[in-house]
């Protein structure tokens, strides 16, 4: 699976890949916007060897991309039980999302993952137009996930959750041990998302090890699929890409209090102040049951609610939650708050993480304020989300 966040880096790495077997095909996705209707145009086309030429079934269609590039695949892999596919994909596609319902097993239809074992992501990067989008955050761009329905969202945080989605990152043009704008892109990518592996386009063409290596890695679509829930659950994601030490660069900042809802909207200034990701789950007094997302790239923050905080074992969102949530809470279980608390993960670049830190510890409830009980927060007004 290959994407890139330009289609010349895109079309770049797909050029240098290995191929391992004489049957790799080349499945290339575009996905643009209807004129009318609430499904996208998806166009496809085939490249198998020298032969180009678009799906037998159609090169265009309107329609849920996931339902239409897995009957692709799977009258694929019935044409050739051999075939090796290269899923390239478009950036108008939020990768997780979207990978999770294009293997999602469905009734009365054909599994994906009764044909195909899933890939590692390869994503290759232009450094420069990759400095121009995480700062972005006055555009929004329509991109396509789980069903029919497009999200808007800012070029910030599509850039930034493509990174994310990434198990190798390929740099273009450039050495991941070079100076000046295309080192601070290797660096700022590294935070972004450090479990990934990093290599670039020219080690790729030298022996083309790395690329091979990826592509040997693949795994059962079910284990794929456990691995992108996780990265995609609020409260375990930041886990799941976060691997360095309480820095400048980066750290976690946890608290077992709820927010004061306006004394965190007063520290939001100091709080974001030389941040370019930050991702977590908070808890606001107002809103006790609720569990809030925290998501910002670039100078842009949303914060969502996403849910409910698990309550005791028998509970019915006990049961529906991931095993990875469930076993965090079992080591982070307070008798009296169960499973709440604040958990952001902030990665920049010369951030003040003390000061961060600061400002949003001042915003917590003090021990006068904890002592009123939810009745007493209940009153206080919601500058942030508004009335319920």
């Amino acid at each position: 699976m290959v994407i890139g966040n330009t289609p010349q880096s895109r079309g770049d790495l797909i050029a240098r890949l290995p191929c391992p077997q004489a049957d790799l095909v080349v499945l290339s996705v575009s996905v643009t916007k209807a004129h009318s209707g609430r499904y996208p145009v998806v166009q496809r086309l085939v490249n198998a060897g020298d032969a180009r030429k678009p799906v037998p079934a159609s090169a265009g269609a309107v329609g849920d991309p996931a339902i239409i590039l897995r009957q692709d695949l799977i009258s694929l892999r019935r044409a050739n039980e051999a075939v090796h596919v290269v899923l390239a994909l478009p950036e108008e596609i939020d990768l997780l999302p979207f990978l999770l319902d294009l293997w999602r097993p469905r009734i009365g239809a054909a599994s994906l993952e009764d044909h195909f074992d899933a890939a590692p992501v390869l994503m290759c990067v232009d450094p420069a137009a990759f400095t121009e989008e995480i700062s972005c955050t006055h555009r929004q761009v329509q991109v396509w996930g789980a069903g029919s329905c497009g999200e808007p969202l800012t070029v910030a945080e599509v850039a930034a959750r493509q990174v994310e989605a990434a198990d190798v990152l390929v740099l273009a043009h450039v050495s991941p041990g070079g100076e000046g704008p295309d080192r601070d892109a290797a660096l700022a990518l590294r935070r972004l998302n450090a479990r990934a592996g990093m290599t670039t386009l020219q080690a790729i063409g030298v022996g083309r090890k790395a690329a091979g290596h990826a592509l040997s890695r693949s795994r059962q679509a079910a284990r794929a699929r456990a691995e992108w829930a996780e990265r995609l659950d609020p409260v375990t994601a930041p886990y799941a890409l976060s691997a360095y030490p309480h820095s400048d660069s980066g750290f976690v900042w946890r608290a077992r209090r709820p927010f004061h809802p306006q004394r965190l909207i007063d520290a939001l200034g100091e709080a974001m102040a030389g941040v370019v990701r930050s991702r977590g789950v908070i808890w606001l007094a107002n809103r006790p049951d609720a569990l809030l997302t925290w998501r910002s790239a670039g100078g842009h923050l949303e914060i969502v609610e996403a849910g409910r905080w698990l309550e005791a074992p028998a509970s019915d969102a006990w049961v529906s939650a991931t095993p990875q949530r469930r076993t965090m809470a079992c080591w982070l279980w307070d008798d009296y708050y169960g499973e709440r608390r604040n958990e952001i993960t902030f990665t920049g670049e010369g951030m003040d993480s003390s000061r961060i830190a600061s400002a949003l510890d001042d915003a917590l409830l003090r021990n006068e304020e904890l002592a009123l009980g939810r009745e007493g927060w209940a009153r206080w007004e919601d500058p942030l989300l508004g009335s319920r």
